[in-house]
């Protein structure tokens, strides 16, 4: 280093693939966090959240598949106790895991070139679905990441030989398995990569000249070499996946009979049903919830997910073609890493549709953040077609390189900005090409704007009324003989399934009276209207009728608790809103 030379500037100019990367990294971070909690929450944030404030009240939990695993439960109780729940809270883990996850780029540094590794962070930063699905409490975003950390540690072990990158790899797969049942389909991907490889090693022992017997006879004792290289160290690794499952599954019984992790520490004799029941047990539900079929028409789903890439990954789908086919026919021999994780992402697109029970646009993630591979290596090969112009003075081509980057870039801010914070719960977004387009990254359980401000009053109302009932919700019995918004039993919510399906009717608004602390009821009678005149009262819209006659001095508020219907009257009362205004 000359004398002039800055410290700072000389580690700059010598780690510069580094450097770019954290600073995309802190723009990933500030992208999540600014505005975290100004979206109203979609129906699975509330019911998860709703459960996880029960939780905190009861000391109970037990794994329950539809609301996928204990991650949120056992960290944002946390997060929870801590600083309140709110809206920003809930998702502040699932914002930061993913804003980190730019890091990561630097772990697959033996693969790829600085360009390619900037490239890759800059896709996990800004992707739209992943940005969208990062400020947002659920798993499927948080999954994809602890994978792509799980998955560069273990290269990296491979690459050096050091035991701390296979405990940092195990770590982070285990948090994945507490995250979603897809985690399995993740190591299944992987390992069905690894044998088209395999393929690929005796396909070019052809071409060299060399039996595939012999090809597969060296594979297989070069990984038996790497393998045994680890054996010191593996144990350790299993133990430290099975101590992390454990904590996160294990269940959870305060004050109630059958085993509890906490309550063996006072009885030793039942860690092992409780270990059996955080493995086994797990394992049954776990695999029950995504191995099978899910049992609807293929071909709708699949539309949808390529409807999502389209609007959300487009850039994402075309780099990863370009960079996989230049990395297996243009470079000297196929780049092993760039075909695993083609073919990885290739398999999610065609088998999610298959597997998954709803059309979401959180599913695509799943596809979507494996492809960033052969993209950054697609992007790479532009910024190199741009560099060597310019050294060239090759005047078309630097401009033609300037104006596909922009036009790729365009295409990914354009829908990341009026997606994620623009429109975050319109049915209809802004296209770049003019006019509207139906969103179909934003999925059907996110209730439509302008809802926030009014659960915010009924908030209000709700802490500032003594005593008696401060929500309550008038019920029916629909076409189906289904209770729509009656709950016989309120306690019956506590924790997953509700044992009356009316309560999924009110979702996401328990979410929202939970963290008021409010006292719910729910009536099938309008009569009792007359005398019980809580703050506030909801229904669906079309029961307005049966019900405002008995509220006289309220104002109604109409929403949709979904993205298409679902509408909702939410009826407060105005001498309990001025109250709740002067005692602020």
């Amino acid at each position: 280093m000359s004398s002039s030379e800055h410290p700072l500037t000389g580690w700059t100019a010598r780690n510069r693939g580094f450097a770019f990367i954290c600073a995309i990294t802190v723009l990933a971070l500030a992208l999540r966090l600014v505005g975290l909690g100004t979206r109203f929450a979609h129906w699975d944030e509330a019911r998860v959240g709703y459960w996880i404030l029960r939780y905190q009240e009861t000391g109970v939990w037990n794994y329950y598949p539809p609301i996928h695993g204990p991650f949120f439960p056992q960290v944002n109780s946390i997060l929870f106790e801590l600083f309140g729940a709110s809206d920003f809270v809930a998702r502040l883990p699932v914002a930061l895991v993913t804003g980190l996850v730019p890091l990561a780029a630097w772990l697959y540094r033996d693969h790829l070139s600085d360009s390619e590794m900037v490239a890759f962070a800059f896709f996990l930063a800004v992707n739209p679905v992943v940005l969208y699905y990062s400020r947002f409490m659920r798993y499927d975003v948080l999954l994809a990441a602890f994978m792509v950390f799980a998955l560069g540690f273990y290269l990296r072990a491979q690459a050096t030989g050091k035991a701390r990158y296979l405990y940092a790899g195990t770590a982070a797969l285990a948090l994945g398995f507490t995250t979603k049942e897809n985690a399995i389909l993740y190591v299944l991907a992987w390992l069905g990569a690894l044998v088209l490889l395999f393929d690929h090693r005796l396909l070019l022992s052809r071409n060299h000249d060399r039996e595939w017997t012999e090809t597969f006879v060296d594979t297989t004792k070069e990984t038996g070499r790497g393998l045994l290289r680890f054996a010191p160290y593996i144990f350790v690794a299993l133990v430290e996946f099975f101590v992390i499952i454990v904590y996160f599954y294990a269940p959870r019984a305060n004050g109630t009979s059958g085993p509890g992790l906490w309550k063996a520490f006072g009885q030793p004799s039942m860690f092992g049903a409780v270990v059996a029941e955080a493995t086994v047990g797990t394992w049954d539900k776990f695999t029950g919830q995504w191995v099978t079929s899910q049992g609807h028409a293929y071909l709708p789903f699949l539309r949808h997910f390529i409807t999502v890439l389209e609007q959300g990954a487009i850039v994402v789908v075309l780099l990863s073609v370009v960079g996989f086919l230049a990395a297996r026919y243009v470079d000297d021999r196929p780049r092993d890493l760039v075909s695993f994780a083609f073919y990885w992402g290739v398999v999610s697109i065609l088998g999610y549709p298959l597997v998954t029970d709803i059309q979401a646009g959180w599913v695509t993630v799943h596809a979507i953040v494996p492809l960033m591979i052969p993209a950054a290596v697609g992007a790479g090969i532009i910024y190199r077609w741009g560099r060597e112009a310019y050294e060239d003075d090759d005047r078309v081509g630097t401009t033609a390189t300037i104006v596909i980057s922009l036009v790729l870039v365009v295409l990914i801010l354009f829908p990341a900005t009026t997606v994620v914070y623009m429109h975050p719960q319109d049915p209809d977004t802004p296209s770049v090409f003019g006019g509207q387009r139906h969103n179909d990254i934003v999925q059907w359980g996110q209730p439509a704007a302008g809802i926030k401000s009014t659960m915010e009053k009924v908030q209000q109302v709700s802490k500032a009324n003594e005593g008696g009932t401060d929500v309550l919700y008038y019920g029916y019995v629909d076409d189906q003989s289904n209770y729509v918004f009656y709950v016989p039993d309120e306690s019956s919510n506590d924790g997953p399934p509700p044992a009356a399906s009316g309560w999924y009717n009110r979702l996401p608004l328990p979410w929202y009276t939970e963290m008021a602390n409010a006292s719910v009821g729910s009536t099938l009678d309008n009569e009792s209207l007359k005398t019980r005149q809580p703050p506030v009262v909801i229904t669906r819209t079309s029961r307005e009728g049966d019900v405002a006659k008995y509220l006289d001095g309220y104002r109604a508020y109409r929403h949709d608790l979904t993205l298409w219907g679902a509408p909702t009257t939410i009826y407060i009362k105005k001498s309990a809103l001025r109250k709740a205004n002067q005692a602020e």
